[in-house]
């Protein structure tokens, strides 16, 4: 029999699948190697340790919700389905021809991604839509059937459908898919009117083809998953973790998977917000470093940034512009770094580089002693005391310490001539400084001064590099939250459900009209409203909105918030206000006698977050006095240091321990540098600060 109280968080990374299993107030948590071939079965390995450790039988799970790097990796990897594009005629070679952004003007050999589809799978229709929504050129029904019987005698298991200007007006969108269906049954379907329905055809044409690529395999995963699921008697609603940081349905899910992408990413930004709510921080860097990526986070007011557009496979790793625009909405993340599994090697320069090709679980790092033979951001750790070789992952990954110096002195020391231990230091200051480098370029972009900001870090790999990253940011003080080694599975289960509908009409702030403005966000309150209704039919739903505005003649909009007053009684002197004062607050400035633009609007409807009790303050103990010491280079005075060791769960709240020192639990290790100290929190998050006088 199914108990409300417990639920089960799943997050499938490139190298480890994190499973949470959640009754109560209490978690029990384990990590599974990801296993490529069956992803699923992870889930069924991890899901069965969690309910040994608890003592609860899998059908007493009443929820599960999921997130997975499966749809970002099949868009990397190009191994979707055969898909096909239909769109207008003259339209065909726009995601190829990209936009006149260049991200490296004077590269004269740039490098951009190739589309997904080459040229012979997308196809055009003789048909046109005015931007107001006007038909300018019929399309008759005999032209698209001739197409579909084209594309059918082609063998496509997925079609895409970008019609220009279809944001505005999908009747003709509707008409293929609805030939698609008479004539292509077989055929997945993705129309950009409900993919993206969004201006900017390269942006929307990208977004719809990649929910086509990738549709036929998620929704055999998914389906999969529920199957084999309630066959290990978990026979419970599923639901999805989506990259705007909320929660949808499996047939959402299925439907739209292009919304999957980035879901694990988000949830760890969901639980940082919900960490950085309980003790009261207004101003959060979050850190989240796993076997494949670490990625970053601004979170103000406990809430993390939003965007509408992000990129996947980027040619050059942290260059804006050299990846696929996927235009859905989205916490916006940045990839500021390698993870555990990352390779290093020596390139043409002498030089280390860290990345982007990783291990992931299959070989995995030397260490792991599955027949990888790279050194690996984790072989460093390794070799630099971070880690204990026999208890890496609660002892269930024995690691191997001379496998990890023999590929640092054969792929690192012997070309630049040094040792195993220098090899190691240089590869993890390496991955450290270029990690600290990509957060100053974020924060110099958003005009944020990381020195008022507190670092929350989670992932497997977090807590061994945040230190040393504080220090090169000039960050003063960072929390590892209890549970930090699978914190994006925990975020799942504090994320709520939601969904985020969106749709463009132009309007300038001269032509305000306020009746068509209120029509308009009804309409999406309710579309939104819908999806969050097919995952909870009971529940409380709230409506936020905002409109993405510009001045007329710019680029690129910026999103202004309304509240639920402002969006029911739309005011032109309102929008005017709330645009300037967003607009200084970016810019520093306005522009006098300009029009405004609106060009999107949005409609978030979401259940409430959790609420969450303050944690309360705590007085400092003694110093602990350890027993047990670990060798630990110390990358301040690139030596090595004898480092306290404590298990974390020996640190009480107020326990207080002072740098060197090693924090041991089952799935990470924190290292405190010897510049801060550590301290024990009554949420169970150690506080890492730099040493006051009396330490």
């Amino acid at each position: 029999m199914q108990d409300k109280s417990i639920r089960l968080g799943v997050d499938i990374g490139g190298t480890f699948t994190d499973v949470v299993l959640e009754h109560g107030k209490e978690l029990f948590s384990t990590k599974v190697l990801t296993t490529y071939t069956a992803p699923e079965n992870a889930i069924i390995d991890g899901m069965h340790r969690v309910c040994q450790q608890s003592s609860i039988d899998p059908a007493r799970i009443s929820q599960i919700i999921h997130g997975t790097t499966l749809a970002t990796n099949a868009l990397i990897e190009r191994r979707g389905a055969k898909t096909a594009l239909i769109t207008t005629e003259g339209f065909r070679d726009v995601i190829e021809m990209r936009t006149e952004s260049r991200f490296e003007q004077y590269d004269l050999n740039l490098t951009l991604p190739p589309p997904l589809l080459p040229r012979n799978f997308r196809y055009t229709i003789d048909e046109r839509m005015q931007a107001d929504g006007q038909v300018l050129k019929p399309l008759h029904r005999a032209d698209i059937e001739t197409l579909i019987d084209e594309i059918n005698a082609a063998g496509f298991e997925s079609v895409a459908v970008g019609l220009l200007h279809s944001y505005v007006n999908d009747a003709h969108e509707r008409l293929v898919a609805e030939v698609l269906a008479e004539r292509m049954p077989q055929a997945m379907v993705s129309l950009s009117s409900q993919v993206s329905p969004q201006m900017r055809e390269y942006e929307r044409f990208n977004t719809t083809i990649a929910n086509a690529y990738i549709k036929p395999l998620m929704k055999s995963y998914l389906g999969r998953l529920k199957g084999q699921l309630a066959d290990e008697g978990a026979d419970c609603p599923i639901f999805l973790m989506h990259s705007g940081g909320g929660i949808i349905s499996l047939e959402n899910a299925a439907e739209f998977p292009v919304r999957l992408v980035e879901s694990g990413p988000a949830g760890g930004a969901v639980f940082a917000a919900h960490i950085a709510a309980r003790n009261g921080l207004d101003k959060v860097l979050s850190f989240d470093m796993g076997g494949t990526t670490a990625k970053i986070c601004l979170i103000k007011n406990q809430a993390p940034k939003t965007a509408r557009v992000f990129e996947v496979a980027r040619t050059y790793r942290f260059k804006k512009g050299s990846g696929m625009p996927i235009s859905i909405p989205v916490i916006d993340m940045v990839e500021i770094g390698a993870g555990g599994g990352s390779l290093a090697h020596v390139d043409s320069m002498r030089q280390i580089r860290v990345g982007p090709e990783s291990a992931g679980s299959e070989p995995g790092p030397a260490c792991y002693g599955r027949a990888g033979a790279r050194p690996a951001v984790t072989d460093a750790d390794l070799v630099l005391g971070r880690l204990d070789p026999a208890n890496f992952s609660g002892g269930t990954i024995p690691l191997d310490a001379a496998a990890s110096r023999l590929a640092l002195q054969t792929q690192l020391g012997d070309p630049l001539d040094m040792d195993a231990e220098t090899s190691a230091f240089g590869l993890a200051e390496v991955v450290d400084e270029n990690m600290a480098n990509a957060a100053r370029v974020h924060a110099v972009e958003n005009g944020e001064d990381l020195s008022e900001y507190t670092m929350i870090a989670f992932g497997g790999a977090a807590p061994l590099h945040a230190g040393r990253l504080c220090e090169k940011l000039g960050i003063a003080r960072m929390l590892v939250p209890a549970g930090a080694g699978v914190g994006s599975a925990i975020g799942f289960l504090r994320a709520p459900f939601s969904f985020e509908a969106n749709r463009s009409q132009f309007m300038r702030l001269s032509d305000f009209d306020a009746p068509a403005i209120k029509m308009l966000l009804n309409e999406l309150k309710v579309e939104a409203t819908a999806f969050v209704r097919s995952c909870d039919a009971q529940a409380e739903i709230q409506a936020q909105y905002k409109v993405y505005m510009r001045y007329s003649g710019q680029g690129w909009e910026i999103p202004v918030q309304l509240t639920a007053t402002q969006a029911k009684n739309p005011d032109l002197a309102t929008f005017q206000a709330l645009f300037e004062q967003e607009y200084a607050a970016l810019f520093g400035r306005v522009v006098e006698a300009m029009d405004v633009e609106i060009t999107v609007w949005s409609v978030n409807a979401t259940t409430p977050t959790q609420s969450v009790t303050p944690v309360d303050a705590v007085a400092s103990l003694p110093r602990m006095t350890t027993k047990t010491q670990r060798a630990l280079f110390d990358p301040a005075t690139a030596a090595v240091a004898q480092a306290s060791e404590v298990l974390r769960s020996d640190m009480t709240p107020g326990a207080c321990i002072s740098g060197p020192a090693v924090i041991t639990e089952d799935e990470t290790t924190i290292i405190v540098p010897t510049s801060r100290r550590a301290i024990a929190l009554a949420d169970g998050c150690i506080d890492i600060s730099d040493k006051g006088a009396d330490l």
